[in-house]
């Protein structure tokens, strides 16, 4: 099912801080016409020409406001998705009847651990090496796509009668997938996660038309970047209650508001944007190229290598078909729903696997450094910090995977999906702040990378959306 993974590059990066150079890494993105103009602006400031003329103040507001709210650029689409009439039943994913019990099972197929295990050495090679500079950056590798398309993360979740290679509904899989990828770096995971986000709502409550027209590029080597967008951009925000709004038009519908924590957003070549419709929640496809579509940069304190943008929608006009599955109002309305549950329990997984990377640092770090002539995990107060995370750890995934196993048969698990997402927001950044603790003044530097996973943590209590499992 799953390709090889390229080799890496032989030149790593311990996490002590030293630089490490690999295949990833070494292909910086190309400075865009901003980049120029803000380093021109710059060099300008800093001159005796600006002094002389009365021209800093001037530049300093406009480089000011331009690293504040980035520049508007429209969508970037790079290929044409060529539209498919459709009619036949669209392919759905059956549910995993063989797990429907009264219980559990955490022990993982045979194909799950190969799955796992060539992610997470995919994650500790590749991500948590290109992790730093991508994070200074504010931006992933260029080449990051598509080399974990070899990995055939999209894959598993197509059907196979769509070319894909799932013969039916992987959550729990999904969950482990986002999980290893976490601990590589969390930043990095979320852009490689959008598309199969939006290779898994497509499967799950896309028509047959939709599925034929999208799914097909999500099976190749040339995987678009994809994302499912939900979250909006204000305070206290409440998935079912959404600003953005979509209103019925003669040619189907048009779409106005503002998404934000959109990864990769400049990249993007479709989005699934959650809109209100009638007063109900429902899911739009819309193509990157869509007349009043734009993206605007949206840096962040955390999660700053997912390449973080805000989409604005103004008066998108998208197609009858755009919606996303079939059925009336109320149909769309549940498949919303059960759209942000999944997507709950992808950030669960996110929280689970940079808390296990947080846990894998401070361990060999407590047992090494000394003070007063031993090490100071000697010390109860640390001893029992360390016991804390991986204790809240081990509950936080158990709760997941049972979410994840129950979404998998077909059972209700909203409940399940709220406790994640709950665990996950007050104990993931519990995990941050206790392993800067245990650093000490260390932690609070970028010498070591988990004053960075503190950062990206901070950010599951914002999150709505974007990660579907």
């Amino acid at each position: 099912m799953m390709m090889s993974i390229r080799d890496s590059a032989t030149k790593r990066r311990p996490d002590n801080g030293v630089r490490q150079e690999n295949g990833v890494g070494l292909h910086q993105p190309k400075r865009d016409w901003m980049g120029a103009a803000m380093r021109v602006m710059s060099t300008i400031t800093g001159s005796e020409l600006a002094e002389k003329y009365n021209l800093r103040k001037p530049i300093d507001r406009v480089t000011y406001e331009s690293t504040k709210t980035g520049f508007r650029t429209l969508g970037a689409a790079t290929r044409a998705f060529n539209k498919v009439a459709g009619g036949g039943a669209p392919k759905r994913l059956p549910d995993n009847e063989a797990k429907t019990k009264d219980y559990f099972d955490l022990t993982p197929t045979d194909e799950q651990q190969m799955i796992v295990e060539t992610v997470r050495e995919f994650a500790a090679e590749i991500l948590r090496p290109a992790a730093h500079d991508a994070d200074e950056a504010a931006a992933a590798p260029e080449d990051l796509l598509g080399r974990a398309a070899e990995l055939g993360i999209t894959l598993i979740n197509v059907p196979e009668e769509l070319e894909g290679a799932a013969t039916e509904r992987g959550a729990v899989t999904n969950t482990m997938v986002a999980e290893a990828l976490a601990h590589g770096d969390m930043g990095l995971a979320l852009p490689l996660l959008a598309p199969s986000g939006v290779a898994v709502a497509l499967s799950q409550w896309g028509t047959d038309a939709q599925q034929q027209t999208y799914l097909p590029a999500f099976t190749g080597e040339n995987v678009p970047q994809a994302s499912v967008v939900i979250s909006e951009p204000r305070a206290l925000f409440d998935p079912f209650t959404l600003r953005t709004k979509a209103v019925r038009s003669p040619g189907g519908y048009r779409l106005n508001g503002v998404k934000s924590l959109v990864p990769a957003a400049a990249d993007a070549e479709v989005f699934v944007v959650g809109a209100e419709l009638d007063g109900r929640p429902a899911l739009f496809i819309v193509e990157s190229d869509a007349q009043g579509l734009s993206v605007e940069a949206d840096p962040s304190m955390g999660l700053r290598a997912a390449g973080l943008g805000r989409l604005i929608l103004d008066n998108v006009a998208v197609g009858a078909d755009a919606v996303l599955g079939e059925g009336d109002a109320k149909q769309h309305a549940a498949d919303y729903r059960d759209a942000v549950q999944l997507a709950r329990l992808g950030w669960a997984s996110l929280a689970a696997g940079t808390g296990q990377a947080v846990l894998d640092y401070v361990i060999p770090y407590v047992n090494e450094r000394e003070a007063f002539g031993e090490p100071i995990s000697h010390r109860q107060a640390v001893a029992f910090m360390v016991a804390d995370i991986a204790i809240e750890l081990d509950g936080l995934r158990l709760v997941t995977l049972r979410g994840a196993a129950r979404a998998e048969q077909g059972l209700t698990f909203a409940r399940e999906a709220a406790l994640a997402k709950k665990l996950a927001t007050d104990k993931g950044m519990r995990f941050g702040l206790d392993g800067v603790q245990l650093l000490g003044g260390h932690g609070f530097t970028k010498e070591h990378p988990v004053e960075r996973w503190y950062r990206d943590l901070r950010g599951i209590g914002v999150a709505e959306g974007i990660v579907l499992v």
